[in-house]
């Protein structure tokens, strides 16, 4: 059974647009409120909600993620750059688990895996901070043999395999071969002892593929499952994704 992490961020992007400086999250007339959308998703199914609260702020902000860890439903998961100030945030905060990520203020969404390889010294810092709390580490990485190797020896229980590459090439002819990258990652993580995650880019249509790598754990979407619930509605949005991830 592969578990869904819903990454609620574009909720947030969506009142940003409109409320950002309304003052407040959620109440009165802002709106739409992710952390009810969260609640939402996970009577739908959803087995996690994934949040990036970014060093900008331009969606989820501290209080929304302060009010989801404070649920006692909510398996939370919180995105986020390798930063003193933010490892300082989620040692606080005690979400369930941390998935470490690049992040540039020049991108409208995560590009790219984090290079472990090149940040070694302040991915280990942060991963070591998190496994003293007893914080679920991940790191969103490329599916490249030093990565993965890298991220064992920094004993990150799990990875998650940025599966960009593949959704973008998914119409074209390199599809075959990011596929084949990704089933090799992860058949080389598991063989490390990694729990093996994935996500970025995931969709309706690419999951009967992606659904097929090895020894998956849990898939991260966002942006489809957001993009459909405007049509159909959240709830059927989320069962209809994990039908398609558990057929």
């Amino acid at each position: 059974m592969i578990l869904l992490g819903l990454n609620i961020d574009h909720a947030a992007t969506l009142r940003q647009a409109r409320y950002r400086s309304a003052g407040a999250t959620h109440g009165g007339n802002v709106e739409p409120d992710p952390v009810e959308l969260a609640f939402r998703c996970e009577k739908a199914g959803a087995d996690g909600i994934t949040v990036h609260l970014r060093e900008d702020r331009r969606h989820i902000q501290d209080e929304d993620v302060m009010r989801l860890a404070a649920s006692k439903s909510t398996r939370l998961n919180l995105e986020m750059a390798c930063t003193p100030a933010m490892t300082a945030f989620a040692l606080k905060l005690k979400p369930h688990s941390v998935c470490l990520v690049p992040e540039s203020r020049e991108e409208i969404t995560t590009e790219g895996g984090l290079d472990v390889v090149k940040h070694r010294d302040k991915v280990a810092r942060v991963t070591d901070a998190m496994n003293a709390a007893g914080i679920k580490t991940s790191l969103f990485i490329d599916p490249e043999p030093a990565q993965i190797e890298l991220s064992a020896k920094l004993q990150a229980p799990w990875i998650e395999l940025h599966t960009g590459a593949y959704a973008n090439a998914y119409h074209g002819a390199g599809r075959a071969a990011e596929f084949a990258r990704l089933v090799a990652g992860a058949q080389q993580a598991h063989a490390l002892g990694l729990v093996v995650n994935a996500g970025h880019g995931i969709n309706y249509v690419n999951i009967a593929e992606i659904r097929t790598i090895p020894h998956l754990h849990e898939l991260n979407i966002g942006h489809s499952i957001i993009s459909r619930a405007l049509s159909t509605g959240i709830d059927e949005a989320v069962r209809t994704m994990k039908r398609l991830m558990n057929p």
